[in-house]
């Protein structure tokens, strides 16, 4: 694949992993086949692979640290602070204090077990404590060696401003896909004023983009959509409509729903990386063969134009969910 940069700090092929399935949210997981899809990943050349502290409540990184041992140099791990939950209970808090920072940071490092984070990000911010203070905290990460790069997820314009102002940005980490672009009106342009990558993660619409959703009944019992306002009742319909214009673009070009989605998203501009998540090799493959898909810029505004920002039924969260985006 080709590479493109996170914030001019880090390099990466321009379509990631991201590994919070493997661990929980969508169904039933199983390590040793986690463990096969990485490997197979680093195979086809994905580099950028994206984890998170509270992604099965350390599971997630420990599972990459299984993955890593030998191959550390070849491998871009980014993950996550700030969201505290217990394992298997979706109650939580936000702490993103200074003193929280540098602890979530020294427990991540053990799990991964690795010396040092290439990019490390607030996975959701508490409004209570001042962003000039985390990121004050991170900033010492980084003079400490622990840390290469910075992040932050889901924050308002205003707010990647001011943290910025404190040390460099490297990356916005949000929900962007054709079903998800509220960030196309004041997030992403303060990014590129910034010279801040956008890492974007579902995108794939939580599986929607790819045209394998029917119906709510298919997930598990314990997947995150059961609870997701987009895929309730009234409105999984009419967001299954909206996928129409994908299924049949892919059907003309000869590839999946899913390979249209993000060959739109590679097509927003270099700055954008994608991070499809899945637990299995075969659609591990089909998201990297994504990046051989080229879509003429007819396509691209009939796509836009199929699915314009707003257009999906229901909000990403629930009400609780949301509280955390866009501070």
């Amino acid at each position: 694949m080709k590479s493109r940069s996170i914030g001019n700090i880090l390099r990466v092929a321009e379509i990631g992993l991201g590994c919070m399935g493997m661990s929980e949210f969508y169904g039933p997981t199983d390590d040793s086949q986690s463990l096969q899809t990485l490997e197979r990943a680093l195979e086809l050349g994905v580099t950028h692979y994206d984890t998170s502290d509270m992604y099965g409540a350390g599971h997630n990184e420990t599972l990459l640290g299984r993955f890593l041992a030998g191959k550390r140099d070849r491998v871009t791990i980014a993950t996550k602070f700030g969201i505290v939950r217990k394992p298997g209970d979706y109650a939580r808090r936000i702490d993103t204090s200074a003193a929280y920072v540098r602890e979530a940071c020294e427990a991540s490092l053990r799990r991964l077990g690795v010396d040092v984070i290439d990019l490390y990000y607030a996975h959701r911010l508490n409004p209570e404590t001042p962003v000039e203070e985390t990121v004050g905290a991170m900033a010492d990460l980084v003079k400490a060696g622990k840390v290469r790069a910075l992040g932050l997820s889901e924050v308002s314009a205003a707010t990647l401003r001011r943290a910025h102002a404190v040390h460099p940005i490297a990356a916005v980490q949000s929900e962007y896909s054709l079903w998800t672009r509220d960030m196309e009106e004041a997030v992403l342009p303060a990014c590129r004023d910034l010279g801040i990558s956008l890492v974007a993660y579902a995108p794939l619409g939580r599986g929607m983009l790819t045209g394998a959703v029917a119906s709510r009944e298919q997930f598990a019992e314990n997947d995150f959509r059961r609870m997701s306002p987009r895929f309730a009742e009234g409105n999984l319909d009419r967001n299954l409509a909206l996928v129409e214009a994908v299924k049949a673009l892919a059907a003309r070009k000869g590839c999946t729903p899913g390979q249209i989605a993000l060959a739109w998203l590679l097509a927003q501009g270099p700055d954008i990386l994608p991070i499809p998540g899945t637990k299995r090799i075969k659609y591990l493959e089909e998201n990297v063969a994504a990046a051989e898909v080229a879509l003429t810029d007819e396509e691209l505004k009939a796509l836009a134009d199929a699915l314009p920002p707003g257009a999906a039924a229901g909000d990403r969260y629930t009400a609780e969910g949301m509280r955390g985006v866009n501070v």
